[in-house]
């Protein structure tokens, strides 16, 4: 693995001023929130850097990329590339990062469409990418404030958003994420139904 410096200097070359501003908040977002559940804060500040590690990436190369790498998985991607760029930035944690952790890899790849099942750090940086301080949009100081309250509300009700931002634009509904909201509200009807027994 790249030292952290090595890290950000490539980041620095490959994304906008505005992207990397953002990078930044997220790694330190994730790192609060790491240390808020219990989570691993080296690793957290580590999938927070690489999140976006594809955003450098027109949507072309994106998918040219993506089809390379075999991950391209339905027609809404091929319309969509933007949406490669979590799996895509995956790759490029392992190939040009020289990253072979998992639990990484793993929160890179779902930051952006979510999953069933995720698992703490990849919650923590799908959360940290929409609560970090560079991000100002209605309601987001709620879901800050939300973020330190329960970890799994707030990335439901970031799915919430997520998925009435793209209704609202009459773009495709990736079902990645309609799987991720329903596993999400699935787990805490389950954990409400044994915490009243």
């Amino acid at each position: 693995m790249l030292m952290y410096n090595e890290i950000k200097a490539k980041l620095k070359r490959s994304l906008t001023a505005h992207r990397y501003a953002h990078t930044l908040g997220v790694a330190d977002a994730a790192v609060q929130l790491a240390q808020r559940y219990g989570g691993n804060e080296d690793k957290a500040y580590c999938a927070g850097l690489l999140h976006d590690c594809a955003k450098g990436l027109g949507n072309e190369e994106l998918l040219q990329t993506a089809l390379a790498f075999g991950i391209v998985r339905d027609d809404i991607e091929r319309a969509c590339p933007d949406l490669l760029h979590g799996p895509v930035g995956a790759m490029l944690a392992w190939k040009e990062f020289s990253i072979d952790d998992t639990e990484i890899l793993t929160a890179v790849a779902l930051h952006t469409l979510g999953a069933e099942k995720m698992g703490l750090l990849a919650k923590i940086i799908y959360i940290a990418d929409y609560i970090e301080p560079n991000r100002s949009f209605p309601g987001v100081d709620d879901l800050r404030t939300l973020a330190q309250q329960n970890l799994d509300q707030a990335v439901l009700r970031a799915m919430d958003s997520t998925i009435t931002y793209v209704l609202q634009q009459s773009l495709p509904l990736h079902p990645q994420t309609v799987r991720a909201r329903n596993s999400m509200l699935l787990e805490a009807a389950l954990y409400m139904g044994e915490g009243k027994k």
